[in-house]
């Protein structure tokens, strides 16, 4: 956006001086208002007292600019009105960034599996904290380039470094490939290289807004690549000694880290009961440096107590979600998971191992083309626990860099108590529920939205036929003046293909706001979503309908439920 909306005047705000009858009483407003009316012949009414004590009077919605400046004339030469002043319009400043993959970003901004970062934009975004990806290191990408600060190589074994020696200043991703299967113990597979660490950074902190690529949910946050993956995974050792010194601690024989970072996401882990007293130190010791440490719960499908470090201490451990707000497949669970996050599913549960058959479901991040070493950079889909954590990791940095006093505690409080409940299921247990970034900023900046008030809900069950149109109303009474500007509509629609699926909200007065479009590529069933449209410019109380048109052959459903909230 390079312009703002050139919007019409269509109220002024008149204050009175303290002594004046119209400062005190409605009434006196009211009559003075209608003398103004009379005098400038325009249709002017008192319509309510501001909480400063102010009154807001309504000119219509046909007063031209000629007749505002009439209208505010009159009261300024009232002496017993202190001033006069339009009441103009205000816009979001967070609109969609021009990143030209944005729109594969659904884990981004999709209301259903989505994590409400957008919103949270207008508050923060990043800057001055350092997140430190302690991974496989950095494969040069420009969409992440100005956004990287020096990191470290901990690889202490040269031969799992793969760069000719041990432990450097050069964090660069020599690449995690295998040969052969059972290189790297029994059951291993030969692979090429992932550059996970890459992927894991263009979610935290991609460049945005640079007509390229991705956007990052921090993207104005730092990122500090922190080399522990190799050959064959790495060592708790070396990933012990790089939480250390990502957070600022003393590693003996390692210089000091310029820039300690104040967010770790740590997208690795192993098999263990318990967590190690190598990796609960360290974790400890960076917490206690004011450092945030997330991590992946893992990818077993199975209880998240027996991986570590996702089983650890002080930690913000995270499970992966779909795009339809479930549980991912292949995602670990349990009691000890805090949080939940885009993770992605390439493919169905069922689809051959290995294979990609979903990719606009996965996450979508800056990457490598190169199959060993590194070759051009690119972008692909990866799905993952580790592609569910840097999206908390992510959040935590626009957390600290709104409220630099911040402590991981009351971070990690803060993600987990404005979470929202999955919209699809959680066999096991995903913590508080999937993060909402918006929502989060809110509460830890002091601006959470006032509660909601009236709900109005039609749970008739509206049968959508195949290329059909079809609607559900409510009628909606007892309200005062306009809908919200953020009102919430709420859907529930059954449904065997909602790619086939045009949902539009159609206001009292027939304005009609699309909530959804349709799309030939998603697959998946049913449509549970909250949308959030601006309706302040229609009257409440009215008729509203949810109209929703079947736009393919070959799937059916209903309309199982849907609501408004005033």
């Amino acid at each position: 956006m390079t312009a703002l909306p050139s919007a019409p005047v269509e109220k002024v705000i008149v204050t009175y001086k303290s002594s004046s009858a119209e400062a005190a009483s409605n009434t006196a407003a009211k009559s003075d208002a209608a003398e103004k009316a009379a005098k400038t012949g325009e249709k002017l009414s008192f319509e309510r007292r501001l909480a400063g004590g102010a009154a807001l009077v309504d000119l219509g919605d046909s007063a031209s600019k000629q007749d505002v400046a009439e209208v505010m004339a009159a009261f300024k030469a009232d002496p017993q009105v202190t001033s006069v002043e339009p009441d103009i319009r205000a816009y979001a400043m967070a609109v969609a960034p021009n990143d030209t993959d944005y729109a594969k970003q659904w884990d981004l901004f999709e209301p259903t599996g989505g994590m409400n970062v957008p919103a949270a934009w207008d508050k923060t975004t990043g800057s001055g904290v350092t997140v430190a990806v302690i991974d496989t290191g950095y494969a040069a990408h420009s969409d992440l380039a100005t956004n990287v600060v020096s990191g470290y190589d901990f690889i202490s074994t040269s031969a799992d470094a793969r760069d000719g020696n041990g432990r450097d200043a050069d964090a660069k991703d020599e690449g995690d490939w295998n040969a052969t299967d059972g290189e790297c113990g029994t059951g291993s597979r030969a692979s090429n290289s992932s550059w996970h660490g890459t992927h894991v950074a263009g979610t935290i902190a991609a460049v945005t807004n640079n007509t390229k690529g991705i956007a990052g949910i921090a993207y104005n946050a730092k990122i500090q690549p922190v080399r522990v993956l190799g050959k064959c995974g790495g060592s708790s050792a070396d990933i012990a000694d790089a939480i250390t010194w990502a957070s600022g601690g003393s590693v003996p024989g390692v210089p000091a880290n310029p820039t300690p970072a104040k967010v770790i996401n740590l997208s690795l882990g192993g098999a263990s009961s318990t967590c190690p007293s190598v990796y609960q130190n360290a974790i400890n010791g960076a917490v206690s440096r004011g450092t945030t440490v997330v991590v992946a719960a893992g990818n077993s499908n199975a209880n998240t107590s027996g991986f570590t470090p996702a089983n650890c201490s002080n930690v913000i451990t995270v499970a992966s979600t779909s795009r339809e707000g479930n549980r991912s497949y292949y995602s670990n669970y349990g009691s000890i998971v805090d949080v939940a996050a885009p993770g992605g599913e390439t493919r169905r549960a069922t689809d051959t191992p290995g294979t990609v058959t979903t990719p606009e479901n996965g996450i979508y991040s800056t990457l490598n083309s190169g199959a060993t070493v590194q070759s051009l950079e690119n972008y692909k889909p990866y799905q993952g626990t580790s592609m569910a954590a840097p999206h908390i990791a992510g959040l935590a940095a626009l957390l600290k860099s709104a409220k630099s006093t911040l402590t991981p505690a009351e971070i990690e409080s803060a993600i987990k108590t404005n979470a929202r409940p999955l919209p699809g299921t959680c066999t096991g247990g995903c913590g508080t529920g999937i993060a909402d970034a918006a929502k989060t900023v809110e509460a830890v900046t002091g601006t959470t939205t006032p509660p909601t008030g009236t709900v109005f809900t039609n749970a008739n069950n509206v049968t959508i036929a195949d290329n059909a149109t079809v609607s559900s109303s409510i009628n909606v009474t007892g309200r005062t003046g306009n809908a919200p500007a953020a009102l919430k509509v709420d859907v529930d629609i059954k449904h065997t293909y909602r790619g086939d699926l045009v949902i539009d909200l159609i206001a009292p007065d027939g304005t009609v706001r699309n909530l959804k479009a349709s799309s030939g590529s998603d697959g998946a069933d049913n449509v549970l979503a909250t949308y959030t449209v601006d309706a302040s410019s229609e009257v409440a109380n009215g008729t509203w309908r949810l109209r929703v048109r079947d736009a393919y052959r070959g799937d059916t459903g209903y309309i199982d439920s849907w609501s408004l909230t005033f």
